[in-house]
């Protein structure tokens, strides 16, 4: 009855026909409603306490996208569906949106503009992302996936490669940039079941277990801590899930580091494993991808698959008491 009372006005319901199909700010909401922030901000408020819709903070912006899963997602589904297919007003709104999208694009095409030229270099020194994308598919994204979760999303490419395969898909990233970038990226290719939020990869944004599959596609290398990321990635994923993990085998080139901020030039299968381990997390399958091209192509992809088996729990118990007992002795 709350979800139904919290629909049951003619604004709350045009709000919800609109976040169907986009995430937004009151900003962007007020554009389409042509209604003041204050009023828009409190029919937000109602829905949001009432399970309609999900509220998440991305640095000094709100964002609102209808709800991904219980009663409510339920309930918003049912409602909008209900709504006529000519209605004047829901084809106003919607006409609208298109056009807080459009901007949005064309925002993110200035971001990638200025980026581009960096984006290729970087490309062209390993084999061509399109071997690394069916490398990934092969491993883990082949079939229908409940919950997908890409961590250090990017530009929103797995998201886009693998969204349309999962019931719900999620993207973290920390940059602003990188997000208004994705954003765009993944309305233009009408992708329905993604939706990204900022977040830190040592500290998730995220419930334990609640992930089928978990992806980090050129990430780790960026990082100081790379341990602690397979750890929450590990903490996210659900018993029987897989985490797929592709990143660099080690190298020399030094510039990456100085002009790309890598923090890493790439890691050896040892130290890869290692982490998994300590993650509670099974390596099932490892694939080397060696770079094709001109000499300038130092670059090997290593791809690892690894899963949560249903002892992982125990096995990072067992971890923590045997590590108790050395600390005994030792002392």
């Amino acid at each position: 009855m709350t979800g139904l009372r919290a629909a049951g006005e003619p604004t709350r319901l045009r709000l919800l026909a609109i976040l169907m199909k986009s995430e937004l700010t009151v900003t962007e909401l007020t554009q389409i409603l042509r209604q003041s922030q204050p009023r828009v901000s409190r029919h937000l408020k109602l829905m949001c306490e009432a399970g309609l819709l999900d509220r998440f903070r991305e640095g000094s912006w709100v964002f609102y996208r209808r709800a991904q899963s219980g009663a409510g997602a339920r309930l918003a589904a049912l409602l909008t569906g209900l709504i006529p297919a000519g209605d004047p007003t829901t084809a106003r709104d919607l006409e609208r949106l298109e056009a807080v999208r459009a901007a949005r694009a064309e925002r993110a095409a200035e971001f990638f503009r200025a980026n581009a030229e960096q984006w290729r270099r970087i490309r062209s020194l390993y084999v061509p992302e399109a071997k690394v994308e069916e490398a990934l598919l092969d491993l883990g994204a082949r079939e229908r996936i409940g919950t997908l979760v890409d961590l250090g999303t990017g530009t929103g490419r797995i998201l886009e490669l693998v969204g349309a395969r999962a019931e719900t898909a999620i993207g973290i990233d920390l940059s602003p940039e990188m997000l208004a970038f994705a954003r765009a990226y993944l309305e233009q290719s009408g992708v329905e079941s993604c939706s990204v939020r900022q977040g830190d990869l040592y500290d998730l944004p995220l419930q334990d277990e609640m992930a089928d599959l978990v992806t980090l596609h050129q990430v780790l290398h960026y990082l100081d801590d790379p341990a602690a990321a397979v750890g929450e990635a590990a903490r996210v994923l659900k018993t029987g899930g897989r985490l797929l993990i592709a990143d660099f085998a080690p190298h020399d080139l030094d510039f990456l580091r100085e002009e790309q901020a890598h923090r890493r030039l790439g890691f050896s299968e040892e130290e890869v494993r290692s982490w998994l381990d300590q993650a509670g997390l099974e390596l099932r399958e490892l694939r080397r991808l060696p770079p094709e091209g001109g000499d300038e192509a130092k670059l090997t992809v290593v791809i690892y698959a690894a899963d949560k088996p249903r002892a992982a729990l125990a096995h990072a118990a067992g971890r923590a008491e045997r590590g108790s007992e050395l600390e005994g002795v030792e002392g």
